[in-house]
C-alpha cells in the first residue's frame, strides 16, 4: 500500500477509535504527510513500512534546516509515534522506527504577567458609558478572578453560575468539569451586567444560556476576546504584549506569590499534572532572591 492509503487508513482510526476532534486528527495528519513528503525529496519509493529510524533522524535534520521551532518538531515526533504505534497495532510493522528518537529540548518559556497595579488599570480602564462597557468589565473581572481559559469564558453558561455559593462550574479541556471559586468582584459586574445590558437584548435562539454575548445576541468568539483586550491595553499604556491568557497567568502568579498552596492553584487551573502549574514558581525572582537573603544562614548576617 502507499502513503496515501495508510494516511487514509489512520484518519480513519483517530476519528472512530480515537473520537478525536477534526481539528486534531488534522494535526496528526499534517505531522504524517510531512515525512511523506520528505520521503519524496531523497528519490526512492519509501512507503511508511519502509521507514527506518535512520530516516527519522534525517528527517528530523531536514526540518530543523527548514527552520521548524523545537516545539513543533516536538509535536511532529509525537504524530509520528501515535502514526506507528498505529501500523504495529494493524500489523503493518514489526518494528517501530519511532523508538529510538528523543524528543528535542524544550525551553519552557515563561508566559508575561501583569502586576496587580496593571491590573488594575486595565480593569479600571473600561468605558462603561459604552453598550459594551459593562459587559468587558464583567468578562476581564471573571478571567482575573477564576483563571479562566478564553474557551472556558465563551462557552459560560448562566447555569454554570452558583453566586450565592461563590462558584462556577466549568467545562474545560477533555470536557472535564471543575468547580472554581469566583470573587465577589467579579460576581458584582456578572450581576450588573445581567441585570442591565444583557436583559434588553435581543437573544439569538439557541444562545439564552450563554453569558456573554455581542450585539447580535450571540455568544462572542474567541477573537472578540482577543481585540477587547489588546485594544485595551493600547488605550491605558500597557505596554506588554497580552492576551486572554495573561489574565490566567497573573490570576495564578498572584496566588503564588501571596503563598497559595500549588495543589489548590493546579486545581482551579484546571491542570492534569503538577509540573504545569510549577512554572508559576519560576516567576518572582526578586521575592525568592530577598527570601533568600533574608532568611537562608549561609547569606543572612547574624
Amino acid at each position: 500500500m502507499n502513503w496515501t492509503t495508510y494516511i487514509k487508513g489512520f484518519k480513519t482510526y483517530l476519528r472512530l477509535e480515537k473520537a478525536l476532534s477534526p481539528h486534531s486528527i488534522e494535526a496528526y495528519i499534517s505531522d504524517v504527510e510531512k515525512l511523506h513528503q520528505y520521503s519524496e525529496t531523497i528519490g526512492d519509493s519509501i512507503t511508511p513500512k519502509k521507514i527506518t529510524p535512520d530516516h527519522i533522524r534525517k528527517f528530523l535534520a531536514w526540518i530543523t534546516e527548514l527552520g521548524l521551532a523545537a516545539t513543533t518538531q516536538a509535536r511532529i515526533i509525537s504524530g509520528l509515534r501515535a502514526f506507528y504505534a498505529w501500523m504495529i497495532s494493524e500489523k503493518e510493522v514489526t518494528i517501530d522506527p519511532m523508538e529510538f528518537i528523543d524528543l528535542p529540548r524544550l525551553g519552557r518559556k515563561l508566559p508575561d504577567v501583569l502586576s496587580v497595579e496593571e491590573m488594575e488599570l486595565l480593569l479600571n480602564g473600561i468605558d462603561l458609558s459604552k453598550p459594551e462597557g459593562h459587559r468587558n468589565r464583567a468578562m476581564l473581572e471573571l478571567l482575573y478572578s477564576s483563571g479562566l481559559r478564553v474557551s472556558e469564558l465563551v462557552e459560560m453558561k448562566l447555569t454554570g453560575l452558583y453566586p450565592e455559593e461563590g462558584f462556577l462550574r466549568v467545562i474545560g479541556k477533555g470536557n472535564k468539569e471543575r468547580l472554581v471559586p469566583v470573587g465577589k468582584e467579579a460576581l458584582k459586574w456578572i450581576a450588573l451586567y445581567c441585570e442591565g445590558d444583557r436583559s434588553h437584548m435581543g437573544i439569538a435562539p439557541g444562545q439564552e444560556d450563554f453569558l456573554f454575548l455581542n450585539r447580535r445576541g450571540k455568544k462572542l468568539s474567541r477573537m472578540m476576546i482577543f481585540t477587547i483586550i489588546r485594544n485595551l491595553a493600547a488605550e491605558v499604556g500597557v505596554r506588554k504584549k497580552i492576551s486572554p491568557h495573561s489574565f490566567r497567568h497573573s490570576f495564578a502568579t498572584h496566588l503564588v506569590e501571596a503563598g497559595a498552596d500549588l495543589r489548590a492553584v493546579q486545581e482551579m487551573l484546571g491542570h492534569s499534572s503538577i509540573t504545569t502549574t510549577e512554572i508559576y514558581t519560576h516567576l518572582d525572582r526578586k521575592r525568592l532572591r530577598k527570601e533568600i537573603l533574608s532568611f537562608h544562614p549561609r547569606y543572612c548576617t547574624p
